[in-house]
């Protein structure tokens, strides 16, 4: 009788155990920096999901923002910049640096945003801290790929881990 339990409602609990994985959402962003020497400067652009960011400047402001929809709050373009500023930051031999916003775009269910940083100096230290969604989702990953004086590397800030240093 209980093997015939246990076979009867297996299949059952292991549907329901192997779907909450299926169903667990991935929180991620991308950054992209890299400089461009000809233009003597640094060139960032961030790919973050939209409803995530939403949440993250509703948490944030108190306010829906409705991005990328007919409703979007006439006031986002500030709220995102803002919000940006704030949570990513560099620096460059050790001078923290000003990220000049430039545009957003959007591609799917992503907003890219584009942003620089004008550079005259070689550079010998570069410092980022990038805690984007980290205080609405515990399990945010920040992707940063970074290629500046031909060197590339790639760094991931969490929650707990969002600050990280490179020496040319």
């Amino acid at each position: 009788m209980k093997k015939n339990l246990l076979r009867l409602f297996l299949p059952f609990f292991l549907v329901i155990v192997l779907s909450s994985f299926v169903w667990h959402k991935f929180y991620v962003s991308v950054t992209q920096i890299d400089y461009v020497s000809n233009k003597k400067r640094i060139e960032i652009s961030h790919r973050i999901f939209i409803d995530d960011l939403e949440k993250a400047l509703e948490k944030k402001y108190k306010k829906k923002v409705y991005l990328t929809s007919t409703k979007e709050l006439p006031e986002a373009e500030v709220l995102i910049k803002d919000y940006l500023k704030e949570n990513v930051k560099i620096s460059i031999n050790k001078k923290p640096q000003e990220i000049v916003y430039l545009a957003r775009e959007v591609e799917g269910d992503v907003l890219i945003f584009y942003s620089k940083i004008a550079i005259s100096k070689k550079i010998n230290t570069f410092e980022i801290f990038n805690s984007l969604l980290t205080n609405v989702y515990e399990e945010q990953q920040n992707i940063v790929h970074v290629n500046i004086n031909r060197n590339k590397n790639s760094f991931l800030f969490t929650n707990s881990d969002t600050q990280q240093k490179i020496d040319y």
